[in-house]
């Protein structure tokens, strides 16, 4: 990845994002629309790869924006930037803590001009 490619990457990344929150929204409504609850909500500590206060805020501002998703809280442990997310419709802890990783690499990737090593 080079520096060429960086807005690309945004735009790719933008057209994603958006996806997931219509998707989200879906997912929301239907719950919502229908009788019983889907929802198994729970909580999550979530290590990031992040390195400045600028990339946090805008993966925490991301996974707030998504529906069924909230930002709790963050904080640093042993140099690493932590997360605290509320999720309404994980299957698991783990499961929720895969989906912050992909949204997190994403991210990443198209805001890094250089991109993101796995």
């Amino acid at each position: 990845m080079t520096w060429f490619t960086w807005p690309f990457r945004i735009l790719g990344f933008a057209c994603w994002f958006a996806w997931q929150v219509v998707l989200s929204n879906i997912a929301v409504l239907r719950d919502n629309l229908t009788p019983g609850q889907d929802s198994a909500p729970g909580i999550v500590r979530c290590a990031t790869r992040c390195q400045g206060d600028g990339e946090l805020t805008v993966l925490a501002a991301l996974i707030t924006l998504t529906p069924g998703t909230l930002t709790l809280g963050t904080t640093r442990e042993e140099g690493e930037r932590v997360l605290f997310v509320h999720g309404m419709y994980a299957a698991s802890a783990e499961a929720l803590r895969t989906e912050l990783e992909d949204m997190e690499t994403r991210m990443l990737r198209a805001l890094r001009r250089t991109g993101v090593s796995s």
